[in-house]
């Protein structure tokens, strides 16, 4: 179980650090990606990707360090709900094409939040 539990904390950490880094260092790439960018605020769509560069860090660091490692079934669930809002906003937006990895990423974040409690 702790072998499988890492899979999905890596898998969902590098999804994070992929969905991050896109919208805080590339986010003019971000733009010609995913529509969404250019209609809210340039301000906001940094402070997502740097929620998900934090979550991503905190899936996997307190584990490995095992230092407070409740933090990382604590991220999980934090990283669970920024996409859960991010899926209401593709639903209200009609975006429908997004939604199957918005459902992926909640879905590995809590295996991963009640796994590792």
């Amino acid at each position: 179980m702790n072998v499988t539990l890492w899979i999905v904390q890596l898998i969902l950490a590098l999804g994070f650090v992929y969905s991050g880094w896109m919208k805080t260092i590339r986010i003019e790439s971000s733009k010609k990606t995913w529509a969404w960018v250019n209609d809210v605020p340039k301000s906001l769509v940094v402070l997502i990707g740097i929620a998900e560069l934090l979550g991503a860090l905190g899936l996997v660091l307190p584990w490995v360090l095992n230092i407070t490692p409740v933090l990382t079934p604590i991220a999980a669930i934090a990283l669970a709900v920024v996409t859960l809002l991010g899926m209401l906003f593709h639903i209200r937006r009609k975006e429908y094409r997004e939604l199957g990895v918005n459902i992926f990423f909640i879905v590995l974040a809590l295996i991963i939040a009640f796994g590792r409690l």
